[in-house]
């Protein structure tokens, strides 16, 4: 103890090795006397709480490592646990407001590796601080709060907003408790008036309606208590808000039996800790009711035992009811409010009409577009909704069924072609609702879906249950050493099944991540009577190669072969200091070797994952498998093999495209048993039945629903497609979680393609007479839902808990809803999230062991971060030949994750600078217009400097004819090859961090993204030719309504006339406008445009645009993309986001943006005056210059994304030491280091002017400075 005061002392120095080991020395001493109240009070006189406070402030100016961090955070729970002194310090130090500081940083809804135990230390202090409930041991702190209420009260501002916040966030059952525990002691310990304010503004009511959804007793008995706490105090405030917002109709739930749920008390939570978790804060894995016990820690015996008796929450409810909702309970209609009934029947009569008949359907049409109107008022008007009323109210159900014309979840495929046009109306009907009320009812239903579906979605966050990776031996399927744990199966033959034989082995060890498809394949050749000698062969065929692949320090999952891309071999690259130059005239056979056989296991697992639809859904092309490995890898999955056998656990058929261990993961889901310990999941023996698989269920195990939706994507305009087919998510098609997600898909779909519905709706209006006039036809400015709202918070974060949990990721453990739902609503998360999802696509553990991952600043902001991920291979390009040059590079390269690191000849620059201004150059030379690649319209121009076309709509494909196979001297098999390296180059810049100088047109990223285009997407990249298209298809569907009602006039011949002239009198030929050598017929020469082929001639017009003429040329752009990675990967960003990856983002240049972005070093600092004359001038350059000084210092025109700030290193000015006059010098740059040599010029003018000269004619090479 004498140590003490000289220990407290020390914690005042900076170093922060010193304070780390004067604060562990401290955590060991309290831990000593801990049962010492004198001594620590004694103790806390030397100021060792003032410091221990600050060093945890997150505000502090030290930082320590995070096991020190969170063991002051414990000494201090175990000082105010033993010291009355201790526990007032904290109250005057103000901790409420460090600790709500520290719950705000934390990643939530759960907690990864460090920050788990940091959590459970900070509500443990909490729940100490505060006296217990119902015991004498805490007199002592519960006399400091009486004594001093305010400290209640200014202690409950602080920290009560933040925990019920955590509740909301979808923090698991441990936490959760945590945070109720501490809610309860402050609604418990203040005073009516205290608590008024306390809760104003916190929304207890639905937050405690979302807490009862949980199944644990634990937090529901918490929850109760503090509605009962909050009722016994504030009646008469709280009762109406209860049952608004849903929290009687849940106690009523646990007290009826046929709607309870059914209340288990498990021994486990389901926080799961890290490998570097102390043996102490492994006591969060016991009971909750001892989980922030402040006395003595319990036995283990007692742990073990469960303090909540049977029938104790439906006792407590019960006693709730009676006592406050007797009045409620006793009324037929009970838990139903005047505005719940209204929108009840309202959606109940929406229903009803749309349930008609087709045939008297349209009688009622205005009525419904009445009802409609009227929901959409209600929703938006002065009478608040809450979210239970809103999802009780049956409107989200009435929508959807609305929207889809009353065929949602129908199965009538024989009439789809009927129905289509119906949806399509009732979009079209919705969208014009949506713009007469100014957007502003259809924003409100957005958020009021996002609140209902983060009430109601139960998601699961599941943490890695691996404490760490050990190496064992997995006899099934291939009999292989694996670097994880093997689970422990039982093979057993079903009931009844008469075609196969007894599995004789009794517990098999069994790859956790082969799927049941795999396994399914090994058993067959033991237990099938057929004794089919082909499957016996290829399963020894299997073995032998997998046994040839396996080595210790590298484990390949065979059923993950067909989605692995091959990634190159980067930790022996890695390992060595050089890159190795490799000459594009000579072949790298060694280095391709090498490459070749080696690969990532998470890298493939989670190219396996991104789809979504299917867990294992394989992303990489044919076309690619065959050109890395030269041949289909064979697999078990045969028709002969696999397919024939099905498994069960606990009498629940699995999915045999998942793998064991995510399909054990998913039936616990199911079960409700998120709460299993690391130990039960891996030494428990899983009992799986076999039998022989039934017709049906090999077909309905071999169509996924992504089938199902391409079949119809094929045939069906794009909202028949949306509502005609299924999400793909576990999630059952009855629960309101299906239905407000795939109401939020169709609104997100409506909003995207708002132009699209409101041109299409006034062509109709035109075509049935309702407006005249062709101009009618012009959709002007109209404003849409941004981006944002259809963004789901807790979604976002369950995803981004489960991407930072390394272990769970490179083992192939993420939960099958994350995938499930980034394939068919990425709108829902985050462009951060998806990134991040992307990146992992592209990288697996790589991207891990780079630190890429862990904070929540969102994707990478380092552009190198990719340079940096996979090995380097430095190539020797010649300038004068760009394209050649890049062709070769990409010839070699593009199939490997290698980063390529160019050099010109004759230069003697290399890095990062030459090899982004490659990729801008390779962007300029495939822009020329000599090379017959984009269309050249009277829009776009020719930049006389360099012969490239510019468009200021942005490019998209020039449309081939397939009888022609030159056109201006140029050769289309050019053309094909040119394309096929642009998706090559596209592809590398994307995958290496890169960023490119071309502008391509919207329509031509929807193409990249797989989207089909139609005559409204022909405006976005050629606006005149897109106008008089529509206007032309207005006339065909004016003649075409004409024509069913009553045959031809003469007023009818003067409505099909084009601003009055007669369509044969346009003089137009069959040719394609503006492509006189592009025949749309064998006889367009001979050919008019009038008004009976009017139709045939847009269509072919369409086709020629849009698909025949640009097909083959896409299709190489995707050929050659592939080579590279999956195109399909991108199908989760939208266009603009994908413009923003490729080709980077305008940043600020306000004076204090660039101020805050840029480091001054070696002679300047920002008030140098040769610094405020340089960003006086970068401000005031135009958009040119401001490309060509980007070229200039970093390489590229274009700033990464994430802006200035990305740059990495940071863009640096630093002085220049000139030996001649100064103002004669020039400035000079080193672009891989982003580094500018500034001379001090002694003017402005000065500075600007060699400047300019400098960015102007200073590029083009690179040279020693």
């Amino acid at each position: 103890m004498e140590a003490v005061p000289i220990l407290c002392n020390l914690l005042r120095y900076e170093d922060r090795q010193l304070v780390e080991s004067v604060a562990a020395c401290l955590i060991n001493i309290v831990e000593r006397i801990s049962n010492s109240p004198e001594k620590l009070d004694e103790i806390c006189q030397h100021g060792l709480i003032q410091q221990a406070t600050y060093l945890i402030d997150l505000n502090s100016k030290t930082s320590i490592y995070r096991p020190v961090y969170t063991g002051l955070i414990g000494m201090l729970a175990k000082l105010a646990s033993g010291s009355r002194v201790a526990t007032k310090t904290l109250f005057e130090l103000n901790i409420s407001r460090i600790l709500k500081d520290l719950l705000h940083g934390i990643p939530l809804p759960g907690m990864i590796d460090g920050n788990c135990d940091q959590v459970h230390e900070v509500l443990k202090l909490l729940n100490i601080l505060l006296p217990t409930l119902g015991s004498n041991q805490d007199d002592q702190r519960r006399q400091i709060l009486v004594n001093h209420p305010d400290l209640v009260q200014h202690f409950g501002f602080d920290i009560l907003p933040t925990l019920i916040q955590v509740v909301n966030s979808g923090a698991n059952t441990y936490v959760c408790y945590g945070c109720l525990s501490v809610i309860n002691k402050l609604v418990y310990l203040s005073e009516p008036h205290m608590l008024v304010e306390l809760l104003k503004d916190t929304k207890i009511s639905s937050s405690l309606a979302g807490v009862f959804t949980l199944k644990d007793p634990h937090v529901l008995i918490s929850a109760l208590q503090i509605a009962e706490a909050v009722l016994q105090k504030l009646s008469d405030t709280f009762l109406n808000p209860f049952v608004k917002e849903g929290v009687f109709f849940a106690i009523d739930a646990l007290i009826t039996p046929e709607k309870g749920l059914d209340l288990t008390c498990p021994v486990q939570t389901s926080v799961q800790l890290s490998s570097e978790s102390s043996q102490k804060s492994n006591e969060i894995l016991r009971c909750l009711c001892y989980a922030f016990d402040t006395g003595q820690s319990p036995s283990s015996s007692e742990k073990e035992s469960c303090k909540i008796e049977k029938d104790s929450v439906k006792n407590l409810a019960m006693e709730i009811g009676t006592k406050y909702f007797d009045s409620e309970l006793n009324k037929s209609n009970k838990g139903m409010t005047i505005i719940l009934q209204s929108l009840r029947t309202c959606s109940d009569a929406l229903t009803d009409l749309v349930n008609l008949p087709l045939t008297y359907r349209d009688a009622y049409e205005e009525k419904l577009n009445c009802l409609v109107h009227q929901v959409m008022e209600k929703l938006n008007g002065r009478e608040s909704i809450s979210t239970f009323e809103f999802i009780e109210s049956g409107i989200v159900n009435a929508l959807v069924n609305y929207l889809s014309n009353g065929q949602y979840l129908r199965d009538k495929a024989d009439e789809l072609h009927d129905i289509s046009s119906g949806i399509e109306k009732r979009f079209e009907a919705f969208t014009r609702l949506s713009l007469s009320l100014d957007d502003m009812p259809l924003s409100v239903l957005i958020q009021k879906l996002q609140c209902a579906l983060s009430s109601v979605e139960t998601f699961p966050v599941i943490l890695s249950h691996l404490s760490k990776l050990r190496h064992s031996y997995a006899t099934v399927p291939y009999g292989r050493c694996i670097k994880y744990p093997c689970l422990k199966v039982r093979f057993v033959k079903a009931e009844g099944e008469t075609n196969l034989i007894d599995y004789t082995e009794d517990i098999m060890t069994v790859d956790p991540f082969s799927t049941m498809d795999t396994i399914g394949g090994f058993l067959w050749s033991k237990v099938s009577t057929k004794k089919d000698e082909h499957s016996r062969q290829s399963a020894r065929s299997m073995r032998r190669k997998s046994s040839f692949r396996s080595r210790p320090d590298q484990v390949n999952i065979p059923e993950m072969q067909e989605a692995k891309g091959i990634f190159a071999a980067e930790e022996a690259l890695r390992q060595t200091t050089s890159v190795e130059m490799t000459s594009l005239d000579e072949p790298d056979v060694d280095s391709v070797e090498q490459e070749r056989h080696f690969s990532s296991e998470a890298d493939s697992d989670m190219k396996t994952q991104i789809e979504g639809s299917e867990t294992t859904s394989n992303f990489a092309s044919g076309s690619r498998k065959s050109m890395i490995n030269g041949h289909q890898p064979k697999s078990f999955s045969s028709e002969d093999s696999s397919l024939k056998l099905v498994f069960y656990l606990e009498e629940r058929q699995l999915d045999q495209g998942l793998t064991l261990y995510q399909a054990i993961l998913r039936e616990k889901t199911r079960a409700g048993l998120g709460s299993f310990s690391n130990e039960k999941l891996w030494s428990q023996v899983y009992t799986l039945t076999y039998k022989t698989a039934s017709n049906h269920e090999q077909n309905t195990q071999g169509s996924s629903v992504l089938d199902k939706v391409g079949r119809c994507e094929q045939r069906f305009p794009l909202f028949s497609t949306i509502v005609l087919s299924e999400l793909s998510c576990d999630v059952e098609k009855s629960s309101p979680t299906y239905n407000i997600v795939f109401l939020l898909k169709s609104l997100e779909a409506m909003n995207r393609f708002k132009f699209h519905l409101i041109a299409r709706e006034r062509m109709n209006a035109f075509a049935e007479g309702k407006v005249n006039g062709l101009d009618s036809l012009k959709v002007g400015i109209f404003s849409s839902i941004p981006k944002s709202e259809f963004l789901n918070g807790k979604l976002t974060g369950k995803l981004e808990q489960q991407l930072r949990d390394r272990l769970a990721v490179s083992i192939g453990g993420l939960p099958s809803w994350c995938n499930q739902l980034m394939g068919s609503c990425p709108f829902l998360f985050s462009f951060e999230a998806r990134y991040k999802y992307f990146h992992l696509a592209l990288f697996g553990s790589s991207f891990y062991n780079n630190d890429n991952i862990t904070s929540n600043s969102g994707p990478p902001n380092d552009r190198r971060s990719n340079f940096s991920i996979l090995p380097r291979k430095k190539v020797l390009v010649c300038r004068n030949q760009i394209l050649d040059s890049a062709t070769k590079v990409m010839d070699r390269y593009a199939s490997y994750k290698v980063a390529i690191e160019v050099e010109y000849e004759e230069e003697v620059g290399t890095g990062l600078g030459p090899t982004l201004e490659f990729y801008t150059l390779v962007s300029h030379a495939l822009q020329e217009s000599g090379l017959g690649m984009w269309r050249e319209d009277n829009k776009s121009s020719k930049d006389e400097d360099n012969g490239t076309v510019v468009s200021r709509f942005g490019l998209f494909p020039r449309p081939w004819c397939s009888t022609l196979e030159t056109s201006n001297g140029v050769q289309f098999s050019e053309v094909i090859k040119m394309f096929v390296l642009l998706g090559q180059v596209v592809a590398k810049a994307l995958q290496d961090g890169r960023v490119m100088d071309i502008s391509f047109s919207r329509a031509f990223y929807k193409l990249m993204l797989g989207q089909e285009l139609g005559i409204y997407d022909i405006p976005s990249f050629d606006p005149e030719l897109g106008r008089i298209l529509i206007e032309f298809q207005a006339l065909v569907s004016r003649k075409r309504f004409l024509d069913s009602v009553g045959g031809e006039t003469s007023a009818s011949m003067v409505d099909t006339c084009y601003y009055g002239t007669r369509i044969e009198d346009l003089c137009v030929v069959f040719t394609l406008p503006g492509y006189p050598d592009y025949l749309l017929s064998a006889d367009a020469d001979d050919k008019m445009v009038n008004m009976f082929n009017l139709e045939e001639y847009v269509s072919l017009v369409l086709d020629a645009t849009l698909n025949a003429g640009i097909l083959r040329q896409v299709e190489a752009f995707r050929s050659g993309f592939n080579q590279v990675f999956p195109i399909k990967y991108l199908q989760i960003f939208t266009e603009e986001e994908l413009e923003r990856l490729l080709c980077g983002e305008r940043d600020s240049w306000d004076f204090n943006e660039l101020l805050e972005k840029i480091k001054f070093d070696h002679g300047y600092t920002a008030s140098s005056p040769p610094i405020i004359n340089l960003l006086e001038i970068l401000r005031q350059f135009n958009h040119e210059q401001r490309r060509a000084f980007l070229q200039f210092t970093t390489g590229a025109p274009h700033l990464p994304l994430g802006g200035l700030a990305a740059l990495n290193p940071k863009l640096t000015i630093v002085r220049k030491h000139c030996s001649k006059w100064v103002d004669e010098d020039l400035p000079s740059v080193m672009t891989c280091a982003n580094y500018l040599k500034l001379p001090p010029y002694s003017s402005k003018e000065r500075m600007k002017e060699k400047l300019l000269y400098a960015i102007t004619e200073g590029q083009g090479s690179f040279h020693l400075s």
